[in-house]
């Protein structure tokens, strides 16, 4: 741990009871001035600290924020998000794991921003980005996998985040092909994977991923609204990230073990068991043109199958796919 990750531990260790400054220096082996110095950084984050001459401190109040510290304590991981990046502002976190896996960065190794001012989807669309309400985070998986299935972790990613937000806040998450992640239909996260690779070997793998957390209805623009949502809009009340942002990547270590273990065909379960495009009629929009059909599944390797109206069956590897209602 680090000496503020020691700090913060020891503060929500000893609850509503004060700590002296001679105390805390004694337990992290440091001078009291570096105590007092870390107490006004975490102050300036957010953090509400009671002073008490002759007591000393003790925390009254955590905010919401998603710094390193806060995910460490109490993340129950092997590897994901054992080194971890914060950043008030990035212009995306997926470039900032690029750069982190160029220089050699560990598998696990996890970016987060409270803020992006370039925030991405697929095809290169634009993302919604307030500051201090949603989730950013992207981390380097540096996977022994022939490149065809990389294509099948975007898949896992979306039952893992399906499966907390159902488990954890009771709310009815779904999964619309390939990458996003519904509630009443309207999306509240979406998923981004690149890839680095040779022609024999990937060289790292990044899964970027945003998710619609403590924005209401007056953050929205009109044509937003629309079609998204968030987990406090569905909830009715503020909810913190830091338990969703540890869930997911507990729950994505878990499914991702179980992956190179076992293959793709448990998780192709339990995709579908979250899925709302199956059975469903759907248009499929791709840069050769567009079809309708029902969209019959995945196949064991993650790609949709869909009837078309001649009753031939088309395989869909990368489209646009709007569910008819």
């Amino acid at each position: 741990m680090t000496l503020r990750e020691q700090l913060l531990h020891l503060f929500k260790e000893s609850g509503n009871q004060f700590l002296s400054g001679e105390e805390v220096s004694k337990k992290l082996g440091v001078s009291r001035t570096a105590v007092w110095k870390h107490i006004e950084e975490l102050r300036e984050e957010g953090y509400i600290f009671e002073a008490v001459r002759r007591s000393g401190y003790r925390l009254v109040t955590t905010p919401d924020v998603i710094i390193a510290e806060e995910i460490s304590l109490g993340l129950e991981t092997k590897e994901l998000g054992q080194k971890i990046y914060y950043y008030a502002s990035v212009d995306s976190t997926n470039n900032k794991c690029q750069e982190l896996a160029k220089n050699g960065a560990p598998h696990g190794t996890l970016v987060v921003a409270e803020e992006q001012v370039g925030g991405k989807g697929r095809l290169g669309r634009v993302w919604f980005s307030p500051k201090g309400k949603n989730i950013f985070m992207s981390f380097i998986l540096r996977p022994n996998l022939e490149i065809q299935r990389c294509p099948q972790l975007t898949l896992l990613s979306a039952v893992s985040i399906v499966e907390v937000i159902r488990e954890y806040y009771g709310i009815d998450a779904s999964i619309k092909w390939p990458n996003d992640v519904l509630i009443k239909g309207k999306k509240i996260c979406g998923i981004l994977t690149e890839l680095n690779a040779e022609a024999d070997r990937i060289n790292w793998v990044i899964i970027g991923i945003g998710i619609n957390v403590n924005i209401d209805e007056k953050d929205l623009p009109p044509e937003v609204l629309e079609v998204a949502t968030s987990l406090r809009m569905e909830k009715g009340e503020k909810l913190l990230r830091v338990p969703l942002i540890q869930q997911i990547l507990k729950r994505f270590e878990e499914l991702y073990d179980l992956y190179l273990a076992e293959g793709f065909l448990p998780i192709k379960g339990r995709w579908e068991k979250q899925a709302i495009t199956i059975g469903k009629k759907v248009t499929i929009r791709t840069l050769q043109g567009s079809f309708t059909g029902i969209a019959e599944g995945i196949d064991e390797t993650g790609v949709l199958l869909v009837r078309k109206e001649d009753g031939t069956i088309q395989q869909v590897y990368s489209a646009d796919v709007e569910i008819h209602p």
